[in-house]
């Protein structure tokens, strides 16, 4: 059984550690994060005197996409290439044989929710939000590989933010809402606990 989870939001929402926590609680559960198909520098377009990295068009969805097909393949094959200890320890690689175990891929990015393609893989999609100036706060005391120059945040990455929150809510996508300010730990028991009771629920149906 496969069950795919999409964590998305504003950046500094506290996806990362949100997917963190899930994939130590979760069983047979692997990760896919966006942001490590982000296509080389000088592939990034620039645009009002920032590069564009916030938008779809700087990521190699094709590449993100035949790694979440690879899981759906053959999820054990996956765990194992990425270090994840399956509970199951027989080997179905490529092969026909049905596997009862759940396996779960968590995919987590800042645009999992306007790439029709991507949408349509996920079994449940959560959504963080935080305010702006929490957001800037937060963004601001990050130190990134790349810094941010100045006014890259209020010029480029919030309204792309919005823009882009748009797009998800004409889409009309089926996401559960989060408020990024609460704990990490309520964040947690919330995001698990719905994905316990699912499932629980396909336990049942499947017994």
């Amino acid at each position: 059984m496969q069950l795919i989870i999409g964590i998305g939001g504003v950046t500094n929402g506290g996806k990362t550690t949100l997917t963190n926590r899930l994939m130590q609680a979760l069983p047979n559960c692997s990760v896919v994060h966006q942001d490590d198909f982000f296509k080389p520098q000088d592939e990034i377009v620039v645009e009002d005197g920032f590069k564009q990295y916030d938008v779809i068009s700087a990521l190699d969805m094709d590449a993100m996409m035949n790694t979440i097909n690879a899981w759906k393949k053959n999820p054990i094959k996956f765990e194992r290439s990425h270090g994840i200890n399956t509970l199951d320890a027989r080997t179905i690689e490529d092969s026909e044989e049905k596997d009862a175990t759940i396996h779960i891929l968590i995919v987590e990015g800042f645009l999992l929710y306007t790439y029709r393609p991507l949408i349509d893989v996920f079994d449940y999609r959560f959504f963080l939000s935080i305010p702006y100036e929490e957001c800037k706060k937060r963004r601001s005391s990050r130190n990134y590989t790349v810094p941010d120059p100045p006014g890259l945040f209020d010029g480029h990455v919030w309204p792309m933010y919005v823009k882009h929150k748009k797009v998800m809510e004409d889409l009309q996508v089926d996401v559960v809402q989060l408020n990024g300010t609460r704990s990490k730990e309520e964040l947690f028991n919330r995001v698990y606990g719905h994905i316990q009771n699912s499932l629980e629920e396909l336990m049942k149906m499947l017994s």
